[in-house]
């Protein structure tokens, strides 16, 4: 972590020094806004804290709760979110407060006696090893609290607006702010009250129920599955040996348990089977008492007991699959209408809990889209560019739902049902790519290029994020993962895999940087907000050899730009390989050198020779503004 860029920093390094908006943020809600956030699940804080980087920019976020969330109802954080929390600062934090889970356990009726059941299977939870990171249990309603203090705490000091309900809006052809919002206070001093607020894109973050999805004439077409499941968080004594284990329990009745242990040692959430529901039976089904839930969980658990002495926070719900065509108010993308309203998280795809996957997929929406709105909205990129967030999204959601429609049918057959008896763990271990968080994929677009030099980085596929290696940084010899040296800050990284030379030498790799630094089609020549191309890029450089056989002073100077108000130099972009991991071999770099395009959302944009210049250029240019 650096933090002395401004002078020495004798508090808490997290909270960066206020600037902009941050400096006289006004208590009450604007008349106007650049960016009107409407809910704070996952989808709408991670964007806060994403924008609280551009502090240029008049983010507000608002709340119809009085206050922070309590009790969250998600509770699975798969890898690739703990991958993102490292970028926001929290990995570490959450981590340690969590429950991890490292294998899942498998029961079945006992095939001497059914009635009972019995142990089958334990699987590793990821034994492919794809990911650096935990899988992770912990409420939703932390995660929301860390990316509160992160928005918090950077230098726009973006805080939510409670107690303040969305009613409607309406996109009007002229103006700076063309987005008139109606809103109405429900709690605080002002409640009753009812004000119009305008923004230049709003963006509806606002779950299943959304009224931005509602007022853009987005509907969530699918199916139910008609089958019920009663939800319990809950503190019990119990004889289930596998308590804290992640489990898939099916019981020789038909009915099904997923059991997840949860953060604090103790609790533990329970999916009970309620079984199918009649057509006309789904309020019935959704009034199904505590008592009978239990009463069930116990029935499936025979011979185990479950004595239930404190239930936190349950539900009844029908597993259903919804998404929108959609992901904001453009009905059609050869029109040449651009966005001004978007719709993240469950306002545009609803799926089953048990995949673990809702939370996640909404940050990664999210994420997708902050940095997207700064870019534009600094001047940096044209507006062409909000284009992509729909483009991107829509396909992962709806990947998300075939596969827990999959999944989540599994879970609910009967035992006899399955051909093969290890059929839902094989599935499990076979899948884990997907619920990790890692099968994202993106096409082809303005801010992903096709893959035609794939061959001389094949570890870092374009389109999917950039998965990271061990590398020894040459200014102090510490190993450390490339990939966590990345913050969630909106800059785009240049990732200079070196060739052979050595850093005094001339080479393709002192070349690339010459032209990087005084080129004038280099895109760190673009015309960008703030002045210093430090602020929009992140240029990285490894080299082939070891640390200590790097001479720090010779290398170019764009890997070591100076930074701050004091022009300071900045000694942490320079890497060598790390004896026991070489990163060119681990992630199959080409020897001859490569450049790996990295988005600020931590996706693969573009992989190209060290010599394509022309081919940098070329991709830049019609995403950055000059």
């Amino acid at each position: 972590m650096q933090f002395h860029h401004y002078g020495y920093v004798s508090g808490d390094p997290r909270v960066q020094p206020a600037s902009g908006e941050g400096l006289d943020r006004p208590e009450v809600l604007p008349d106007d806004v650049d960016v009107l956030i409407v809910g704070t699940g996952p989808a709408g804080m991670i964007m806060a804290a994403q924008l609280a980087q551009f502090p240029h920019i008049r983010t507000r976020i608002i709340e119809r709760r009085a206050g922070r969330l309590e009790i969250g109802h998600a509770d699975g954080i798969q890898a690739r979110s703990v991958e993102t929390f490292q970028a926001f600062g929290f990995a570490d934090r959450i981590t340690a407060e969590a429950y991890r889970i490292t294998e899942m356990a498998f029961w079945k009726p006992d095939p001497k006696q059914p009635e009972h059941i019995i142990r089958t299977a334990r699987t590793p939870d990821d034994p492919e090893g794809i990911s650096e990171f935990p899988h992770l249990i912990v409420n939703q309603a932390r995660v929301l609290d860390y990316l509160a203090e992160s928005a918090a705490n950077g230098p726009a000091r973006i805080r939510p607006d409670f107690g303040i309900e969305f009613k409607g809006l309406e996109v009007e052809e002229q103006g700076d702010y063309p987005v008139r919002v109606s809103l109405r206070h429900v709690a605080g001093p002002d409640e009753g009250r009812e004000r119009t607020v305008r923004a230049k894109y709003v963006v509806g973050c606002d779950g299943a129920r959304s009224g931005v999805r509602s007022a853009i004439g987005c509907t969530l077409a699918g199916d139910q599955a008609n089958h019920a499941w009663g939800v319990m968080d809950v503190l019990a004594r119990t004889d289930f040996p596998d308590i804290r284990t992640k489990c898939a329990i099916q019981s020789h009745s038909g009915g099904s348990i997923l059991l997840i242990p949860r953060e604090g040692g103790h609790l533990f959430r329970m999916y009970v089977d309620l079984g199918e529901v009649p057509a006309d039976g789904s309020s019935a089904v959704r009034n199904t008492p505590i008592e009978q839930i239990i009463a069930r969980a116990n029935e499936i658990l025979t011979p185990y007991t479950l004595d239930v002495r404190n239930v936190a926070w349950h539900s009844v719900y029908e597993v259903g699959h919804r998404l929108t065509d959609r992901f904001d108010d453009v009905d059609n993308p050869d029109s040449g209408q651009l966005p001004r309203v978007f719709i993240t998280g469950d306002a545009c795809h609803t799926h089953s809990a048990k995949a673990g996957q809702g939370m996640n997929v909404s940050m990664q929406d999210g994420f997708n889209l902050g940095w997207k709105l700064a870019y534009v909205l600094s001047g940096c990129s044209p507006a062409s560019l909000l284009s992509t967030y729909s483009a991107e999204r829509q396909v992962v959601a709806k990947n998300l739902i075939d596969f827990d429609r999959q999944w989540s049918t599994m879970m609910a057959r009967r035992p006899e049902e399955f051909e093969d008896p290890s059929e839902l763990e094989e599935f499990y271990t076979r899948t884990i790519e997907f619920p990790a968080g890692f099968m994202t994929e993106y096409a082809p677009s303005l801010i992903t290029h096709a893959d035609d030099h794939q061959a001389l980085a094949t570890g870092f596929p374009i389109g999917k994020r950039f998965k990271s290696a061990r590398v020894s940084r040459v200014c102090d010899g510490n190993p450390l993962q490339l990939g966590h040296q990345a913050r969630a800050d909106g800059r785009w990284r240049l990732y200079v895999f070196a060739d052979a030379a050595t850093a005094e030498a001339d080479s393709t790799t002192r070349r690339l940087a010459e032209w990087l630094t005084h080129a004038s089609d280099s895109p760190l020549k673009a015309v960008l907000s703030g002045g210093a191309w430090v602020d929009w890029f992140d240029v990285k450089v490894i080299y082939q050899q070891r640390h200590e056989d790097i001479a720090i002073g010779e290398v170019p100077s764009v890997f070591t730009p100076e930074v701050g108000p004091f022009q300071l130099v900045d000694l942490e972009n320079v890497y060598g390989v790390t004896p026991d991991e070489d990163i060119f071999d681990v992630r199959g770099i080409d020897r001859a050198g490569a450049l790996v395009v990295v988005r600020p959302d931590q996706y693969v944009a573009n992989v190209l020779p060290l010599t394509a210049i022309d081919e940098l250029a070329a991709f830049f240019n019609p995403i950055l503004t000059r």
